[in-house]
């Protein structure tokens, strides 16, 4: 458990990649109460240092004694590294929130997006799961729809940013789109198709029942979220030739009567939630205006016209921020919260 102290001491495992040099940043912004800080990484990585406040710090290498005395240890490193360290890091003493796929699934173990369950995490958690991106911010809008007119079914489609991917797919969207613009081929490495001026229907490895792993990770994920198996979702994930930021096109069915203006409404009273619905002024989420920026934002709020009780509308939200890095910060900020209170 958790206990008051006036600063929490805090690992990085993973640090050096993209979410954890994010969760560096954020901890920095949010003025987060860190005493004694350890940036740990693969034996490659040690040498390396990364800025944090203003300091620079050193990065160890992770092993299993790396997390003596730490307090809580945000993972960042994959689910195979999470499954052989985040154990011996609970065994230390220290609360894991970890960002991979390791345990999401695993009874017993919390899934947690603050604004909507953090009553889930109990009073010695162990071992916090944080969400997949994509799942993160569509459950931030459905809550509030779920909680009003209880949620039947759920169709949606992902339109996934290539920094999902990591730096590499970053770089590769980077070199591809300036080659082809300059007549040179387009050489495709880390996904199997060109990704520049494209779109890949397909996000992770397919599953035999036709969909890819991230298609159901986003059912499965919603599901335990929300605390309701009968929720039926029907998920296709894209990938898209966009930097940074997911957006998602939802088609929600509910079961009580629901009016596009109420859902309006509704969510702009929402904690970490930004309505932008103007079509008139042209005005609705865009990618390129979410990147870092800590709220899910919705527009396109609209009737199904084939659908009784069904609304269309667009999520839109950084999947670095809000969708990985941002949203384990703010577990923790939650940790310490509940014990200062």
């Amino acid at each position: 458990m958790l206990v008051k102290k006036e600063q929490y001491n805090i690992a990085i495992a993973g640090a050096t990649g993209a979410v954890g040099r994010k969760m560096l940043e954020i901890l920095a912004e949010r003025g987060f109460p860190v005493g004694n800080l350890k940036v740990l990484a693969s034996a490659k990585s040690v040498g390396q240092s990364l800025e944090f406040n203003n300091a620079s710090i050193d990065v160890e290498e992770l092993t299993e004694e790396s997390f003596e005395g730490v307090d809580i240890a945000l993972f960042s490193a994959g689910a195979g590294v999470s499954r052989q360290f985040a154990p011996a890091a609970v065994k230390s003493g220290c609360i894991v929130i970890d960002n991979s796929s390791a345990f999401r699934m695993h009874e017993g173990i919390p899934l947690v997006v603050p604004e909507v369950n953090s009553s889930s995490i109990c009073d010695d958690p162990g071992i916090i799961a944080n969400p997949n991106c994509s799942t993160i911010q569509m459950v931030v809008a459905l809550k509030p729809i779920h909680d009003k007119y209880q949620i039947k079914r759920i169709v949606v489609s992902t339109y996934q940013s290539v920094s999902g991917s990591g730096q590499k797919a970053i770089t590769e969207l980077e070199v591809q789109s300036k080659n082809l613009l300059e007549g040179q081929e387009a050489k495709a490495e880390v996904y199997p198709h060109q990704i520049a001026f494209n779109c890949l229907p397909h996000i992770d490895v397919f599953m035999d029942n036709g969909y890819t792993k991230e298609e159901m990770k986003m059912v499965d994920e919603t599901r335990k979220i929300l605390g309701d198996a009968s929720i039926r979702v029907s998920p296709t994930a894209v990938r898209v030739p966009v930097f940074y930021s997911h957006s998602e096109s939802l088609n929600v069915e509910t079961e009580n009567p629901i009016k596009a203006q109420d859902v309006k409404e509704l969510l702009s009273g929402m904690n970490g939630i930004q309505v932008v619905d103007d079509p008139e002024s042209n005005e609705y989420p865009l990618a390129v205006d979410c990147t870092d920026r800590d709220e899910v934002f919705v527009g396109r709020i609209r009737q199904d016209i084939s659908c009784e009780n069904a609304i269309n509308f667009w999520v839109v939200s950084d999947n670095l921020r809000k969708g990985a890095a941002l949203n384990a910060v703010q577990i923790a900020e939650y940790l310490i919260q509940r014990a200062n209170a």
